[in-house]
């Protein structure tokens, strides 16, 4: 039972840290076309998340961690729109560093993921109710 808890908590963690992904990966599409107020500043910069394996001493599980949320230091591209109110000197405004298709790719495999470790949480509680019964009828 014991190792049917900690593949229970395991996916769990699973499913929390690539919950935080795909947000951070929705904000990154909400973001896609957001640029600077002014010339001189920059436009939204695409952000990431990196994950860590951690131990749970008091389980012995191993967990998956957000081990932070960074910005991706891609170069912006720049559009030529002189009118836009973050246009440079020579007409140019930075766009963000986000390719769609590349976030719509992370974004299945964060869902492909969170549903693996749902179907593997799915899995283990029937693992358990299993055995419960099977100790029960003797």
């Amino acid at each position: 039972m014991t190792d049917l808890k900690s593949a229970i908590e395991t996916s769990i963690s699973g499913m929390n840290s690539q919950g935080t992904r795909m947000r951070i990966i929705a904000e990154n599409i909400a973001n896609a076309q957001s640029t600077a107020r002014g010339p001189d500043g920059d436009p939204y910069r695409r952000r990431v998340v990196t994950f860590a394996n951690e131990l749970d001493r008091a389980t012995g599980a191993k967990l998956v961690k957000i081990k932070g949320v960074e910005e991706d230091k891609a170069e912006f591209e720049s559009v030529y729109d002189p009118g836009h109110p973050a246009a440079d000197a020579t007409g140019y405004v930075k766009m963000p560093n986000i390719n769609q298709m590349i976030e719509s790719m992370d974004m299945k495999q964060a869902q492909r993921s969170y549903e693996a470790n749902l179907a593997a949480v799915k899995a283990s509680q029937n693992l358990m109710v299993r055995t419960i019964d099977l100790l029960s009828t003797r």
